[in-house]
Order: structure tokens, then sequence, then C-alpha cells
């Protein structure tokens, strides 16, 4: 057997090695504040699950992304909140939930975002991160 095929029998890595190994390798200057919230989401709702999607650790409920991180830009690390690839019937309908907490920047009605800058930022939305993930994550599960 070549060594190609043999690479090719090999399965698959499940969603969570794959984001381990990301992070194993990942240099970021907020890798900390980046494991800490993994933490947040993996613990705010049962049967969460973890693989890459655009180059970073995204979350899913039933194999479909709901919480991506995007690791780019100088504004901090950014969750962004989506419906996945196929989006929500509910565009042009206002928000998707009611964002009591205030953390969530709008970009549509079924896309937002949250912004962290630093590890006492993370420590001080926690609960509140944790509300919009039930929240988000109940919205958006048929």
């Amino acid at each position: 057997m070549s060594a190609k095929m043999k690479e090719s029998s090999k399965s698959k890595p499940s969603g969570e090695e794959q984001v381990l190994e990301f992070l194993a390798k990942l240099e970021h200057p907020l890798k900390s504040e980046i494991e800490e919230i993994r933490s947040i989401i993996l613990n705010a709702y049962e049967n969460i699950t973890e693989h890459i999607k655009w180059n970073a650790p995204s979350f899913c409920i039933q194999e479909q992304d709901r919480i991506t991180f995007n690791l780019h830009g100088k504004a901090g690390i950014r969750l962004v909140f989506h419906c996945g690839a196929k989006g929500s019937s509910t565009t042009g309908e206002g928000p998707l939930i009611q964002d009591d907490t205030k953390l969530l920047v709008w970009l549509a009605a079924d896309r937002a975002i949250v912004t962290f800058a630093s590890m006492d930022d993370v420590h001080s939305k926690r609960d509140q991160l944790t509300k919009v993930i039930v929240k988000w994550i109940e919205a958006t599960t048929p």
C-alpha cells in the first residue's frame, strides 16, 4: 500500500481534535483569551460541538455553525454569531434575539459580533456571554 493510500485511509480528525491542533499551533497575542472564551462557549450549552471554519474555531449545534471566532484585525478577538451557511429566514425582521446584555453589535438581523480586548474583558463579559450564547442557540435551533 502506498503512503498516499495509507494517509487517505486514516479517519479525519474529530472537530475537537481539529481545534486542539489549531490551538497548539496558534501564535496569537490573545491566545489565553481565545482558550478562555472557547471554554465559556463549550460550557454554555449542552451538545455544542466544534471544528475549524474560516481558519478559526467554530461552534455548532446539530452540525450547523452558530458561533465562529474571527481572530484577524487589531480590535481584539471577535466572536461572530450567525446562522450557518444558509442564513436565517428572519432577515429584515429586526434582530434575531433580544439582547438585554448589550454585548452584541448587529451586522444584520441574523448576524452579530462580540469583541474582546483582554482577559479582564473576557472575565467581565463571562456571564452576559453565556446568556447570549444560550439565547442565540435556542433561537437558531429548529
